[in-house]
């Protein structure tokens, strides 16, 4: 990890000025979908995000952000959003708080969205008719967020539940360029997440991007890191997948996240040029 960058205002920096055409993030999706962002196009993508959360809905260091997403290229440009803001982000894995109302120990579900509405300042959802079942009868202040998660889908398609705003609408209207007016302290809490095999823990700003940090789904290479083309998998989890995103962009490399189903081949491996993982 490029010791020099250890903020997220400095890693966006580096988005923009260290190879900025160079893909920084390559995302594979369901039904044959590939996205590709160079480091500017990435921090374009931040900036419109960051600038949404501050004009749109009033975010500030200090706002909680629930993210209701799976992993997925729209998910890390919300948590480097929020980290740009100074927001502190709690990630939901899929396990602790479902995309049904069905799923199985209601009571349980049930008070896990309660103490979600309760902490919550923003709600970003990619499934926010489930979201408003749940969420019936929670604090008024809570601001609920529709992410279309298509890379093509411009707006939300259907109908929205009551005051529910609609985030793929309305953030490419917002200005390509952030600047925050105010930081996080550095030991405020930048991430709320789950560890595979641990309860819930905590990342604060100072410790997003620690020199010497190890890669958690691929342990076998050490840090510091060159450039690299490093293959990541939606199936390893928001933990190891973030933490590895973050210190292969610190040292300058780029990722390639394959969502669940979508097959590891050499095919895809030569293609993308990838060096690790």
């Amino acid at each position: 990890m490029d010791r020099s960058v250890n903020t997220p205002e400095k890693l966006l920096h580096a988005f923009r000025t260290d190879n900025p055409t160079a893909p920084r993030l390559t995302w594979y999706g369901p039904d044959s979908e590939r996205v590709e962002f160079s480091g500017r196009v990435l921090d374009n993508w931040v900036a419109k995000t960051a600038n949404y959360l501050v004009d749109e809905l009033d975010a500030e260091p200090g706002t909680v952000v629930a993210l209701h997403l799976p992993l997925h290229w729209r998910s890390m440009v919300w948590l480097l959003a929020t980290w740009a803001v100074g927001a502190k982000a709690v990630t939901v894995p899929g396990t602790t708080i479902s995309s049904t109302t069905d799923a199985p120990g209601a009571d349980a579900e049930t008070h896990r969205w309660a103490e979600l509405a309760a902490n919550a300042d923003i709600l970003a959802t990619a499934w926010p008719d489930v979201a408003h079942t749940h969420l019936t009868g929670a604090k008024s202040d809570l601001l609920v967020v529709a992410v279309a998660l298509p890379a093509l889908q411009m707006r939300w398609m259907s109908e929205l539940p009551p005051r529910t705003l609609d985030y793929s609408g309305d953030v490419r209207s917002h200005a390509d360029v952030f600047f925050a007016d105010s930081a996080a302290d550095s030991q405020d809490v930048a991430w709320q997440h789950h560890s595979t095999g641990t309860s819930e823990c905590t990342t604060t700003y100072a410790a997003l991007l620690t020199p010497g940090a190890e890669l958690l789904s691929v342990p076998h290479i050490p840090l510091p890191l060159a450039p690299q083309r490093v293959l990541l998998h939606v199936r390893d989890g928001w933990d190891a997948v973030v933490r590895d995103a973050l210190s292969i962009w610190a040292a300058g490399g780029s990722i390639v996240l394959l969502a669940d189903g979508v097959a590891d081949t050499p095919a895809l491996r030569a293609s993308e040029q990838i060096t690790l993982g």
